[in-house]
């Protein structure tokens, strides 16, 4: 599996671990019901990551084959890196806000 499949399953995990202890607060689930929750929409930003990767790595892959034009590759991996670099500022933001949040006295 290629470096970057790698990195971007590991955000996959490490939001879906938020997303989780997010939810699993029995405050939270109630106030959750009437619209989307932070965990769907984290989840789902997750995925569309994942998704964006997969597709530039298949892209990549069909032009070495020589059946894909490489603006396309250029575009669709340009995109993923985008991508990506805006879910790592995500992730870095949570894990931020969590530190600060451990840190509030009781």
């Amino acid at each position: 599996m290629p470096i970057g499949a790698l990195t971007a399953l590991n955000l996959l995990s490490t939001a879906q671990s938020v997303a989780t202890a997010v939810t699993n607060k029995p405050s939270l689930q109630a106030e959750s019901t009437a619209s989307t929750s932070f965990a769907d929409a984290l989840n789902k930003a997750a995925g569309e990551t994942v998704s964006s990767m997969q597709n530039a790595e298949k892209l990549s892959v069909e032009a070495l084959q020589g059946g894909a034009d490489m603006r396309e590759v250029v575009d669709a991996v340009m995109d993923a890196e985008q991508t990506l670099r805006a879910a790592i500022s995500i992730r870095d933001k949570i894990v931020q806000s969590y530190l600060e949040i451990s840190r509030m006295p009781i």
